[in-house]
C-alpha cells in the first residue's frame, strides 16, 4: 500500500509538472528568440535619424559602432558599396530598397532585420541588423534547467509526503492486523493503540472493545462452568454413601471406582475453569498472571507438554472396559510397539479418547462390538476407533459442533481441536465392520535434548480386562 501511495503521487505529479514544464520550456525560447529580435529592430530604429542628416561613411560607422553589436550593423548607401559584411541575401535587401518595406525573417545562421530610410532625393538607404542563432537561444538552457530541477524537487517532494502518509497508514494497518492474528491465536490480552488516520483510529478502538468484551464473556463462561461442575459434587456425595451402604456386594468395588473417577475428572474441571483465563487452545495455553509459572496444556514444543499415547488409550479403555463387559460389547485394543509421543498432556488426549469410545456407547445399541487402535506413521500417531453400528450419514457436518442430528458434535469437535494442535487432522469413514471408523491424526512430538527421551513401554494387543 505504502508503495502504492508513492507510484500514484509520481504519477499525479509528473503529469502535472509535464503539463506546465512543456509549455513554460515553449514561451521561455520564444521570448528569448522575441527579445533577440525587438533589441535588432531597435538597433536600426536608432541609426535610421542619422541617416536623414548624413550620409558621410565616416560618420554612419561612427554612429553604427556606439550602437550594441555594431559588427552586425550594415549601411547600404544607394550607389555606394555597403558600410560593413552583409549577410542579407539579395533578393531580400532588393525588396526593401525597391518596396520600402520593413523586412524581418529568418535566414540560414541567424534573423536578419531590413530598415529602409528615405533619403533626399528620394533615394533609398537600407540598414541591416543580424542576430546570430546564438542569441536567439541564449539563457534558453539554463532556464529550462532551472525548470526542470524545480520540476524533480516537486515531484520528489511529493512523493516524499505521499510515503509518510502512506508508512502511517500501513503501520496502523500492520499493527490491527498483528493484534487480530495474536487474538485469533488465542492472546487474549493482545490489544492495539489506535493511531492513524481517523477510520483507522475507529478500527483500532472497536477492536480493543470487542477483544476487551469477548475477554469477559469468556471469564463469565468459565465461572459458569465452574459453578455447574461444583453443583454435581452433590449428587456424586450421595453416590459415595449408596456404595458405602452396598459394602460387600460384589458391585460395590466397582461402582465405587467409577464414583471416584467421575470425582476425580470433575475436580479437574472445577480447577481448570477456576485457573486465570487460558489464552490460547488446547495444548497452547499462556503463562497464568497469578501463579507466573505455565498452564498445563503450555507449550507443545521439546520444553512444552508431551505424553505416550499409547499409555494414555490403554489407561481410559480400561476405565471403559467395566461398561462394555456390563453391556456384551465384544471389543479389541491393539497398540504400537514403538514410541508415540505427542504434543499434548495426558488430560486432553483422555478427553478424546473418552469423546470416542462415549460416542460409541452413545449411538450403538449395547452389544455392538468396536475396537481401538494406536498406529504409529513417520510423521505422526494414529488413534483409530471404528464400531460395527449404523455409522455417521454426513461426515463432514458431524464434526461442527450441534449440527448433527441427536448429537451435539462436542465429542469430535474436541478430537478436530486437539489433533490441529498437534499438526494433525480428523477423518470419518465407513470401516471395515460396517459403522464408523474415525482417525485421529496427532503429529509426533519434537526429540527431548539428549537424556531426557521418555523411555518406550511395552505394548501389547487384546482388551485389558477389568479388575
Amino acid at each position: 500500500m505504502r508503495r502504492s501511495l508513492a507510484g500514484v503521487a509520481l504519477a499525479v505529479t509528473s503529469m502535472v509538472a509535464l503539463s506546465f514544464l512543456i509549455p513554460l520550456a515553449a514561451l521561455v525560447m520564444s521570448l528569448v528568440k522575441e527579445q533577440s529580435v525587438t533589441a535588432a529592430e531597435q538597433r536600426a530604429a536608432a541609426l535610421a535619424p542619422v541617416l536623414t542628416l548624413t550620409t558621410d561613411p565616416s560618420a554612419l560607422r561612427e554612429s553604427a559602432a556606439s550602437l550594441d553589436a555594431a559588427e552586425y550593423v550594415v549601411v547600404h548607401l544607394p550607389d555606394e558599396p555597403a558600410l560593413g559584411t552583409s549577410r542579407a541575401p539579395g533578393a531580400l535587401l532588393e525588396r526593401a530598397q525597391q518596396g520600402r518595406e520593413s523586412i524581418s525573417e529568418r535566414i540560414p545562421g541567424g534573423w536578419i532585420c531590413l530598415q529602409p530610410v528615405v533619403l533626399p532625393g528620394d533615394q533609398v538607404a537600407v540598414i541591416e541588423n543580424f542576430v546570430p542563432e546564438q542569441e536567439l537561444t541564449r539563457g534558453v538552457t539554463a532556464s529550462w534547467a532551472v525548470m526542470l530541477l524545480l520540476a524533480v524537487g516537486l515531484v520528489g517532494g511529493c512523493v516524499l509526503v505521499a510515503d509518510r502518509l502512506g508508512a502511517k497508514v500501513v503501520r496502523s494497518s500492520k499493527r490491527l492486523a498483528h493484534a487480530s492474528q495474536a487474538l485469533g491465536q488465542g492472546n487474549l490480552d493482545a490489544r492495539v493503540d489506535p493511531m492513524g488516520p481517523r477510520e483507522l483510529r475507529e478500527a483500532g478502538i472497536a477492536f480493543n472493545t470487542m477483544a476487551h468484551r469477548m475477554t469477559e464473556l469468556l471469564a463469565v463462561e468459565r465461572e459458569l462452568v465452574a459453578d455447574l461442575s461444583h453443583r454435581l459434587r452433590t449428587p456424586l456425595t450421595a453416590l459415595h454413601l449408596a456404595t458405602e451402604r452396598m459394602a460387600g456386594s460384589p458391585e460395590s468395588a466397582r461402582v465405587e471406582a467409577a464414583v471416584c473417577a467421575l470425582e476425580t475428572e470433575l475436580r479437574a474441571i472445577i480447577t481448570a475453569a477456576r485457573t486465570p483465563l487460558a489464552v490460547g487452545p488446547m495444548g497452547q495455553g499462556m503463562l497464568g498472571p497469578e501463579a507466573g509459572t505455565p498452564h498445563r496444556a503450555a507449550r507443545p514444543g521439546p520444553a512444552g507438554p508431551r505424553c505416550e499415547a499409547a499409555d494414555v488409550v490403554r489407561s481410559r479403555t480400561a476405565f471403559w472396559s467395566v461398561l462394555a463387559e456390563q453391556q456384551n460389547r465384544p471389543c479389541s485394543l491393539d497398540l504400537t510397539q514403538e514410541p508415540a509421543v505427542v504434543g499434548l498432556p495426558e488430560d486432553d488426549v483422555a478427553a478424546v479418547v473418552d469423546a470416542l469410545i462415549g460416542n460409541v456407547f452413545r449411538h450403538t445399541p449395547p452389544g455392538t462390538p468396536f475396537a481401538v487402535r494406536v498406529a504409529r506413521t513417520a510423521q505422526a500417531v494414529e488413534l483409530v476407533v471404528e464400531d460395527a453400528g449404523p455409522g455417521i450419514p454426513e461426515p463432514d457436518q458431524a464434526l461442527s459442533r450441534g449440527s448433527s442430528t441427536g448429537s451435539s458434535g462436542l465429542g469430535l469437535d474436541i478430537a478436530r481441536r486437539a489433533g490441529s494442535v498437534t499438526g494433525g487432522s480428523v477423518r470419518i469413514a465407513r470401516g471395515p465392520r460396517g459403522g464408523a471408523r474415525i482417525t485421529v491424526v496427532f503429529g509426533l512430538a519434537a526429540p527431548l535434548p539428549s537424556g531426557r527421551g521418555p523411555r518406550a513401554s511395552r505394548r501389547r494387543t487384546g482388551w485389558p480386562r477389568a479388575r
